[in-house]
């Protein structure tokens, strides 16, 4: 006879069993165990030990082991720089000029098993005592190459902007996730109470695909997402006082409002939320006064304006956040992240239509203050300690998209990008493209190596730094991990 009191039994759960188990004595024995753990602060009669304290986010943490470097400069080449125009010279591709050849490609358009190729449209030169071979596009970053690791043969998943975007900044293909520069300063913390411990700044015709999806902590507390920031008088938006407002009053609003979380902090299990709001005021109040002084380049001299291009017309903007990037890493700013381009089609390195003219524009706006910036790194002594990548979200393939002109898809499968400082080895290129530069065959890293390689310089394991969330222990790195490239260690 069926007896659906023994079917309710049976799909009773271990956790319903053990709990019920005589009488629920199981239950009050683990209580009993447990009483003294933080996690049981909100217990009305948890002993006073036991109650949770602010904590700072953000406060200076050790490295898992000693660290090469202390800071990173990420100059992200919106749009996708071809990489054999650029940095990975390919002479058969100039010898196939405007044939139509059997080749594999994927991009926006979608696979394709033919194309027509499209030679080197700019010159290259051998560079530095390592002789690494520049094109025309960067005469000054190629006097720096012999301080340069070159990654020939970076891939990802995807060829498409918006997740080739995400999977640069933050591992994966959707959104959500926290991004290189969270996981740095969450790993990390500040050593600069004034300043955001993330700074990032956009090109100024606009920001990338996402928008702050690609500087966002993700699951982690906002404390950790980047904050923007401009090279101008007025380097946030927003932050000056309300009108009628003075100092005082603000300082006083303030320390209410700290006092009003702190109270909630003893009756919550997990405070990192509320340490964090409280981190950020704290930060913001401290922003309004140290954040013009870090825009202020009055003092700096006219040779150091002049080796980042201020002053130019066609550098002056970028050359104004790599000064301010320069000045941030003094000030114990963690992560800094500078965007070359912005908006669409051309007003970023997308060149689909008229390459020579789109790289042109943009190289041209790059070279000089990403050169001044090595230099003026590495006379102060910064750059030992400062880890600086170059690189897009992917590169660009080797034939043409349309039946006219010269322009490129994207190509995920095969690009480069480049590091520099920080105990880096310079002067060396790793890896290799095919001879057309289409696909990543000698030494393939994936985004995440770089990522890893990153992680390891600041003194962070990659395989061991994690964030309990969504029941798993995440890492940037994947659960499945990833190795630092250890040829430009």
């Amino acid at each position: 006879m069926h007896d659906p009191a023994a079917d309710q039994f049976c799909r009773r759960t271990r956790r319903e069993f053990l709990w019920e188990t005589g009488a629920g004595f199981g239950a009050l024995g683990l209580t009993g165990l447990l009483h003294n753990d933080p996690l049981l602060a909100n217990v009305p009669d948890a002993p006073h030990h036991a109650k949770l304290k602010f904590t700072n986010p953000m406060a200076p943490k050790k490295p898992m082991f000693p660290a090469r470097a202390k800071a990173v400069i990420f100059l992200f080449m919106y749009g996708g720089p071809s990489q054999v125009d650029t940095f990975d010279e390919k002479p058969e591709l100039a010898r196939l000029d405007g044939k139509t050849i059997t080749v594999k490609t994927f991009g926006r358009g979608g696979h394709k098993n033919q194309g027509r190729v499209v030679g080197p449209k700019f010159a290259f030169k051998n560079y530095g005592k390592c002789g690494k071979r520049v094109s025309d596009l960067f005469p000054n970053v190629g006097q720096h190459v012999d301080d340069i690791a070159f990654l020939h043969s970076m891939y990802a998943e995807s060829p498409i902007h918006g997740s080739g975007l995400l999977m640069m900044n933050s591992g994966r293909l959707l959104s959500g996730s926290p991004c290189l520069g969270s996981w740095v300063t969450y790993g990390l913390g500040s050593v600069n109470e004034n300043l955001p411990g993330f700074v990032v700044m956009l090109d100024n015709s606009g920001g990338p695909i996402n928008g702050p999806k690609n500087w966002s902590s993700g699951y982690m507390p906002a404390a950790f997402q980047g904050v923007q920031l401009r090279a101008d008088k007025t380097p946030i938006h927003d932050l000056a006082l309300p009108p009628g407002t003075t100092r005082e009053q603000q300082r006083e609003l303030l320390d209410r409002l700290k006092e009003k979380n702190e109270e909630h902090l003893a009756a919550r299990a997990d405070n990192t939320e509320l340490a964090a709001r409280i981190a950020s005021y704290e930060l913001a109040f401290k922003m309004q006064e140290h954040a013009p002084e870090a825009v202020d380049f009055s003092k700096e001299s006219e040779e150091t304006k002049a080796l980042y291009g201020i002053g130019d017309k066609k550098t002056d903007d970028f050359g104004r956040k790599c000064l301010l990037a320069r000045r941030l890493v003094e000030r114990g700013v963690r992560f800094i992240q500078i965007y070359s381009g912005g908006n669409h089609n051309d007003y970023n390195w997308d060149a689909h239509g008229d390459l020579v003219k789109n790289h042109s524009l943009h190289a041209g706006a790059t070279d000089k203050p990403i050169a001044g910036l090595l230099a003026d790194l590495k006379r102060k002594g910064l750059l030992d300690s400062t880890v600086v990548i170059w690189s897009g979200e992917f590169g660009r393939q080797p034939t043409a998209e349309y039946a006219q002109g010269t322009g490129r898809d994207h190509n995920a499968y095969g690009f480069t990008s480049w590091v520099a400082g920080g105990g880096i080895k310079g002067g060396v290129s790793v890896g290799a493209t095919d001879e057309l530069g289409n696909f990543a065959v000698e030494n393939r890293f994936h985004v995440k190596n770089l990522h890893a390689t990153v992680l390891q310089q600041m003194g962070l394991d990659p395989n061991r730094l994690t964030y309990f969330y969504g029941g798993l222990d995440q890492k940037l790195v994947g659960v499945e991990g990833a190795e630092p490239i250890k040829q430009i260690i």
